[in-house]
């Protein structure tokens, strides 16, 4: 049958007379005339209608150009059939071959997809069929729907199960939907995406990859590859420790497949708002710093700028008895729009480490194969990916703009030193840092050699440290000083080797991010997280005002360390018979006021969805708070607290720690504006200052340091919602819930993260709304809320309800009384007038 009607205008006549052929075929082959397969370009054979609608179908979407063989509707298949030998028209073999290509490299991430072809026909063949006879939903909607509730709230394979048996039940005899999990999961299985297994020394020492992919003994601890038996002898088939390795490349390329996911990768260059102001890392000077010095890179919008996170995780529920660490690496895409870029949809897992020791500093060990892709996306770039919204071909590249981590993190991967003298990375060794020999800690204070040259605090002594400030903050580090700096560095991977190198250095190691060409020309390559800090910030201030006992940074010892300062001398402890005497502070609370502030927090109302309820973290017991989360930390420190210490505490100490809170408001707006980021720093180094005179030295440690430097990220890599890690700590929430044999938690979580990928990337395939990652879309309120009717009622009831309201509010009652004295003197006290 001729076929070149399909590429033809849908108002020729030529097409209009295919159509009816057509039609007239199918109906001539098909069993029942009211439920034949559907070949628009929309359908795609899935659905089943009758002959009226698919001729609707046909005119409106038009016939779908990679149904070259009409298998569903009489026509016998042919295997083999040559392109010079077909019937077809040469332009219909091409585009029949492309969409084959295109559709199983989509399901596959790969380019052999011929091996594969026939797999996949195969699962689209299955899938097609209805769920019972007479159904309009097929085999494959049905489990999408089913798997997606699943993977979304976490559900058991024991509970999906029974779920599946219960549901079948229902269904008339002959349905095709699985039985049990097991069965579930392999109806899918074939468009999943793959991961790698990477066998590790145990020590940490190597990957057995490349030149060790044979081995079977670490070459620096020489350790068994292999784990050992209960009976000493190797287990040749299991592995001491492994690596589990997502590869990026296929996964980058799954994100163009689809269109509107496509269209969203260009969102930064084709719909952002430019208007000065900062509302995305577009925005930022780190991104136009990779625009000028590559520009060819920056002229493709379609070109990836990723972001890095990695942090430990439990996956045991008591942390207590299961001490266990395995470390997700999770990467963002940032070419995406703000509501979308930090969801769960968009979060790809790289990397996940096995513990149950966490890894430390070689950690670079194992980011080895993600860091060979980047280069590879950087160097080369990966030619033919199919771009589902334009339907072009196009070679992506990707950048790695910095990494986002918790402090303990940052040196690990960054490879500087996160504690002692050189604890701030990004003050290095000219961090002014004092060991406090009575508390036996370091203190972090200094901050006035960051104020104007000739301000009065810096000749002021007895209010700071006792010294005059002289000095002036040093630049931070470019990227190529640092580097210079690692590469004098000799350090050797592994838990077991004793590294010779002990000297007083900033720097631990090498980092592997430096591999990258790009990593030393980056402004900004680590970045603080915001949200612990706060966390830490706001648990030293509710501490020391609570006095909290091993959260005050108030005590015997810190009285001490400022008696051996020379500063305060008035809050010397006094050492009694019995006990020691501390005389109380600008800072301290009394017990009554303590009720008063743990009151206002056990009684505020704040909407729903907020925070959690801050009335459960209270103990009037105890005048103490217990349980607080990163969030609340964070709703507290920007919200609550300035209206709780309101009226408790002497006024400049209550206006510096309010100044704090409003710093830390401002900097986490989402809209930054560029012009009042000089005022907002000079703010925070004077309100750092005010709190040197307030608090012990005790209370300053790294973290109240480190918010000096805070704005300086702001401004250069935009603002802060997209480089702290809430986000992330969510996502690690979800890959906890994975986990159901305690025994091989990694497996857990790498299985079932392949299942919500072969989930995801079948819902757009069929066009399926809803997915896992992201959030149900709910419709605006164009009413009231609730239960709620508004009723209409007449003017004179309407007079007589404000009239009520108004004689029985007590502001009201004064001008009442003055309206009675008014009529007294213009009626001369006629009783009668006024009781009227």
């Amino acid at each position: 049958m001729d076929k070149s009607w399909i590429l033809k205008d849908r108002d020729s006549l030529d097409y209009e007379i295919g159509v009816e052929n057509f039609l007239i075929f199918a109906k001539e082959n098909a069993v029942d005339c009211k439920n034949i397969p559907c070949p628009c370009g929309r359908c795609g054979n899935f659905k089943k209608n009758s002959v009226k609608i698919i001729r609707g179908h046909l005119y409106e979407n038009g016939f779908s150009l990679g149904y070259t063989e009409w298998i569903w509707h009489g026509e016998k298949c042919v295997e083999t059939r040559s392109s010079a030998g077909s019937s077809y028209p040469p332009d219909l073999n091409r585009v029949a071959a492309t969409q084959t290509k295109q559709v199983c490299e989509a399901a596959y991430g790969t380019g052999d997809y011929d091996e594969e072809a026939h797999e996949f026909k195969r699962f689209v063949a299955d899938a097609e069929q209805p769920l019972f006879e007479g159904s309009e939903c097929t085999k494959l909607e049905s489990m999408l729907k089913l798997h997606n509730w699943k993977s979304r709230f976490g559900i058991s394979d024991a509970a999906f199960t029974d779920l599946l048996s219960s549901v079948g039940s229902f269904l008339p005899s002959g349905h095709v939907l699985p039985v049990n999990a097991y069965e579930a999961k392999k109806n899918l299985s074939d468009l999943g995406l793959d991961y790698i297994k990477i066998h590790a020394c145990p020590n940490d020492c190597i990957l057995y990859r490349g030149v060790y992919s044979e081995g079977s003994k670490c070459p620096k601890c020489n350790l068994s590859r292999w784990k050992l038996g209960k009976d000493g002898r190797v287990r040749t088939n299991v592995p001491a420790k492994v690596l589990w390795y997502f590869p990026i490349i296929p996964r980058f390329k799954r994100l163009f497949k689809s269109p509107s996911t496509a269209e969203m990768m260009s969102w930064h260059a084709n719909h952002r708002i430019q208007d000065g102001l900062m509302r995305h890392p577009a925005d930022s000077p780190s991104w136009r710093n990779i625009d000028h010095r590559w520009p060819i890179f920056g002229s493709e919008s379609r070109n990836l700028r990723l972001a890095l996170s990695a942090d430990g995780i439990n996956p045991h529920t008591n942390k207590l008895i299961n001490r266990y660490s395995c470390w997700p690496v999770v990467l963002v895409t940032y070419n995406l729009p703000p509501w979308l870029c930090m969801k769960r949809k968009f979060m790809m897992l790289t990397l996940l480490v096995s513990g149950p020791h966490e890894p430390g500093n070689n950690i670079d060990v194992y980011l080895q194969p993600m860091i060979d892709d980047l280069k590879k996306l950087w160097e080369e770039g990966e030619p033919n990916v199919f771009d589902g919204y334009s339907k072009s071909y196009f070679t992506l590249r990707a950048i790695l703009l910095w990494t986002i981590n918790d402090f303990p993190a940052y040196g690990n991967l960054s490879g500087c030193v996160n504690k002692g003298y050189m604890a701030c990375p990004i003050c290095c060794d000219d961090t002014i840092a004092k060991y406090l020999t009575h508390s036996r800690k370091m203190c972090y204070q200094g901050h006035r050699r960051y104020l104007p040259r000739h301000h009065p605090y810096r000749r002021q002594k007895t209010s700071f440290n006792g010294e005059q400030e002289h000095g002036q903050a040093r630049e931070p580090l470019s990227g190529e000083e640092v580097l210079a700096q690692q590469q004098e560095v000799k350090f050797t991977f592994g838990k077991e080797v004793k590294n010779s190198q002990r000297v007083e250095c900033v720097w631990k190691k090498k980092s592997i991010f430096f591999e990258l060409e790009y990593w030393k020309f980056h402004h900004i390559r680590h970045c603080l997280d915001v949200m612990h800090i706060e966390k830490n910030v706001c648990d030293s201030l509710i501490g020391t005002l609570l006095n909290m006992r091993h959260k005050s940074k108030d005590s015997e010892a810190s009285r001490r360390d400022m008696m051996e300062m020379g500063v305060r001398g008035d809050l010397a402890p006094q050492v009694g018979e019995k006990k020691t005497y501390l005389p109380p502070a600008p800072y301290t609370l009394s017990k009554a006021e303590k009720k008063k502030v743990l009151s206002s927090f056990l009684y505020m109302k704040v909407p729903f969805g907020h925070s959690s309820n801050i009335k459960n973290c209270v103990s009037m017991s105890d005048m103490k708070m217990y349980g607080l989360k990163s969030h609340d930390c964070h709703i507290l420190l920007q919200q609550l607290l300035p209206v709780a210490i309101r009226s408790v505490l002497p006024k400049h100490v209550r206006i510096s720690i309010i100044r704090l809170c409003f710093f830390f408001n401002s900097l986490c707006n989402k809209v930054v504006d560029v012009s009042k980021l000089d005022k907002l720093q000079s703010d925070v180094i004077v309100t750092l200052c005010e709190l040197e005179k307030i608090f012990p030295p005790s209370f300053f440690d790294v973290m109240i340091h480190l918010t000096v430097h805070l704005v300086r990220e702001l401004r250069l890599c935009g603002p802060v919602f997209y480089r702290w890690m809430y986000a992330f700590e969510r996502f690690n929430k979800v890959l906890k819930s994975y986990v159901r044999n305690r025994y091989y938690p990694e497996g857990c979580i790498a299985e079932s993260y392949i299942k919500e990928e072969s989930v995801e990337f079948c819902s757009e395939f069929v066009g399926q709304s809803g997915t896992a990652g992201l959030p149900n879309e709910k419709s605006k309120l164009s009413g009231p809320l609730s239960a709620a009717k508004v009723i209409s009622v007449e003017e004179n009831e309407r007079d007589e309800a404000h009239l009520h309201v108004l004689q029985n509010n007590s502001e009201v009652y004064p001008y009442i009384l003055m309206h009675k004295e008014y009529l007294e003197r213009l009626y001369q006290g006629k009783k009668k007038v006024l009781s009227g």
